[in-house]
C-alpha cells in the first residue's frame, strides 16, 4: 500500500520535472538553430572545393535538421535523445566539421557551448562532464590545427573550453534545481490535499452535529417529555382516558416526526438535493411561525418589514435561514418563558433582514459561545455556523428592545447564488 502511494506521488512530480526540463531543452535547441543558420554561410565559403564542401554541406543539413526536429517536436524525438546519448555525440562530431570550416571565432562557437549545456540538462552531471570534456578536446584540436590560431593567446584558446565546462555545470545545476523544485511542489500539493481533506471532514462533522441538534435530538427530547407526561397521567388515581389518548397521540406523532427527520438526514448524507426552483421564503417563514404557535400555545406572529418582501431564495440558503429561525423559536420556548414572539423579514437596501424577538427573560449577562459550547449547549453555536455558511451576519442579544432576546440575521443579497438559467437546467 505504501509503495503504491509512493508511486502515485512520484508520477505527478516526474511529469512536472520533465515538462520543465523539456522547456529548457527546447530553448537551447532554438538558440542552436539561430547560431547554425548564422554560421552556415561562413562554413560553406571557407570549405575546400569538392569533398570538403560536400562534407560541410552535409554537416550543415544534418545539424540544422536535427536541431529543428528536436525544437519542433520534442515530445516525439526528445525521448530518443534521452535514451541514447550517442545521438548527441554524433551531433557533436558533425558540428565539429562546421567548426573546422567556419572557425571557432564564428557563431558556431556558441553551438559548441550548447552541447555540454544540453548534456547537463538531459544526463545530469556525468553526461555534462563527458560532453564538456569531449567538446573541449574538439575545440583545442581545432585551435591547434588552424593556421590563424598562431595569433591567438593561450587565454583566448582556452576561453571556449572553459565556457563548455561552465555550461555543463550550469546545465547539471539547472537539472538538479528542476528536480528539487518538482519534489518540493509535489510535497506542497500533498500537504494542501491533506489539509483540504481534514478541513472537509471537520466541516462535515460540524454540519452533522448541527443537523442532529436541530432536528432529531430536539424531537427526541420532545418525545421524552411527552412520554413523561403520559406516564404521569397514567399513574394518576383516576386517569382520564381522553387525556391519555391525547398524550399517547402526541408521543406517536413526535416519534414519527423523529423518524422522518432521521430519514431526511440520511437522504442528505446520500445526496444533497439542490432543486433549481427558488423558495418563497416569507411563506415558509410564516408557516414555521404558525406551526410553532400551534405546538406551544405561545402567541407568535410573522410580519414583512423593510422596503420590500424577501426575493425568491435558493433552497440551500433558505433551509439554513429557516433552521436558524426555528432554533430561535425553540430556544425562546424552552429557556425564555415568553408571552409572545414576533418574527419579521424583509429587504432594506441591499440586505435581507430576519428578526426573531421574544419578550422573555433574556440571556444571562456575559454569556459567550465558548461557555455554551463547553456546557454542552450547541444551539446558538449552530446558528452562528449556519449564518456563516451562507455569508450572513447574526446578532443575538436584546438589540433595541427593552427586554427579551432578539436573534437578527443580515444577509447581503449579493451573497445569494444567481438563479439558474434555462440552459443550465437543461
Amino acid at each position: 500500500m505504501s509503495s503504491a502511494s509512493a508511486q502515485n506521488v512520484a508520477t505527478p512530480a516526474l511529469s512536472l520535472q520533465v515538462n520543465a526540463l523539456q522547456a529548457l531543452c527546447r530553448q537551447v535547441f532554438g538558440f542552436r538553430l539561430a547560431m547554425i543558420a548564422l554560421a552556415a554561410p561562413a562554413a560553406l565559403l571557407n570549405a575546400a572545393p569538392g569533398l570538403g564542401a560536400n562534407l560541410v554541406g552535409a554537416a550543415v543539413v544534418v545539424t540544422f535538421m536535427a536541431s529543428y526536429a528536436l525544437f519542433r517536436d520534442w515530445e516525439r524525438f526528445g525521448p530518443l535523445l534521452l535514451r541514447h546519448p550517442t545521438l548527441l555525440a554524433a551531433d557533436t562530431l558533425f558540428g565539429s566539421l562546421l567548426l573546422v570550416s567556419a572557425g571557432p571565432d564564428t557563431t558556431l562557437a556558441y553551438v559548441s557551448v550548447c552541447t555540454p549545456l544540453l548534456a547537463g540538462l538531459a544526463y545530469s552531471w556525468r553526461g555534462a562532464a563527458c560532453f564538456a570534456s569531449l567538446q573541449s578536446v574538439i575545440l583545442l584540436l581545432v585551435e591547434a590545427t588552424l593556421a590563424r590560431s598562431e595569433h591567438r593567446t593561450a587565454a583566448e584558446a582556452l576561453l571556449l573550453p572553459g565556457l563548455c565546462v561552465i555550461a555543463g555545470a550550469a546545465g547539471s545545476a539547472l537539472r538538479g534545481l528542476m528536480l528539487r523544485f518538482g519534489e518540493a511542489t509535489q510535497a506542497l500539493t500533498s500537504v494542501q490535499a491533506r489539509l483540504a481533506a481534514t478541513e472537509a471532514v471537520a466541516e462535515e462533522r460540524a454540519r452533522l452535529a448541527r443537523e442532529l441538534h436541530d432536528s432529531v435530538a430536539k424531537t427526541l427530547h420532545g418525545v421524552a417529555l411527552a412520554a413523561e407526561g403520559l406516564a404521569a397521567s397514567a399513574n394518576a388515581p383516576a386517569p382520564d382516558a381522553a387525556v391519555l389518548r391525547r398524550q399517547a397521540d402526541l408521543v406517536a406523532r413526535s416519534a414519527r416526526r423523529a423518524a422522518t427527520e432521521s430519514r431526511q438526514l440520511l437522504t442528505d448524507l446520500r445526496h444533497e438535493p439542490n432543486p433549481p426552483e427558488s423558495t418563497d421564503f416569507l411563506a415558509q417563514l410564516a408557516a414555521r411561525t404558525a406551526d410553532f404557535a400551534a405546538r406551544t400555545a405561545i402567541p407568535a406572529t410573522c410580519h414583512p418589514t423593510g422596503d420590500r418582501p424577501p426575493p425568491p431564495i435558493p433552497p440551500a440558503v433558505a433551509r439554513q435561514l429557516l433552521t436558524i429561525t426555528a432554533e430561535a423559536l425553540e430556544n425562546a420556548h424552552r429557556h425564555a418563558s415568553p408571552t409572545s414572539v414576533r418574527v419579521s423579514a424583509g429587504v432594506t437596501g441591499d440586505r435581507l433582514h430576519i428578526s426573531v424577538h421574544d419578550d422573555g427573560r433574556g440571556l444571562p449577562p456575559g454569556t459567550t459561545l465558548e461557555e455554551l459550547r463547553d456546557a454542552g449547549h450547541f444551539g446558538l453555536l449552530g446558528m452562528v455556523e449556519r449564518a456563516a455558511s451562507v455569508g450572513a451576519r447574526i446578532r443575538i442579544g436584546r438589540g433595541t428592545h427593552l427586554r427579551g432576546t432578539e436573534v437578527r440575521v443580515d444577509l447581503p443579497l449579493t451573497a445569494l447564488p444567481a438563479p439558474p438559467t434555462p440552459g443550465d437546467a437543461a
